[in-house]
């Protein structure tokens, strides 16, 4: 066999071990709808957060593609740098949970032990309940997107 030949045999093994992994690493990818809002567990007692921004984006769609994510300001996304990665919950929600009961803040939003988490590298991060649910903080609510 020459050397050729063995690259391109290698190169296809390899192709297909690390394939199929990838793939399962893009279950985001595809169209979530805003299903719901509930203000944050951070959010502060006192002040009742605007919900303006709330009844702009129920109802409405995230697009993640491949090399974009199409949706609502401030959602939509040119260049997004996808990794998906595990997440404690005081990591989640942009450490907002910080100095709180983390993972009791996180269980009342039906997020517990290690939070799968897609970080986009745009402005926000999408934290998944299962392969299907996703939350997202805004301003004061967690919104919750399911896979269309």
């Amino acid at each position: 066999m020459n050397h050729r030949l063995a690259a391109r045999v290698v190169a296809c093994l390899f192709g297909a071990i690390i394939g199929p992994a990838k793939a399962a690493d893009s279950f985001y990818i595809g169209t979530w709808k805003f299903e719901s809002a509930v203000v944050a567990p951070w959010a502060d007692p006192k002040q009742k957060p605007d919900a303006t921004e709330t009844a702009r984006l129920l109802g409405k769609t995230v697009v993640f593609k491949a090399k974009g994510i199409a949706g609502p300001q401030p959602f939509a996304c040119a260049g997004p740098r996808y990794k998906v990665s595990n997440f404690t919950a005081d990591m989640i929600f942009q450490g907002a949970f910080e100095g709180k009961d983390a993972s009791k803040m996180a269980a009342s939003l039906g997020l517990s032990g290690t939070i799968k988490t897609l970080e986009t590298g745009c402005e926000l991060d999408f934290h998944f309940v299962d392969d299907t649910t996703a939350e997202v903080g805004l301003n004061d609510y967690v919104y919750t997107l399911r896979k269309q």
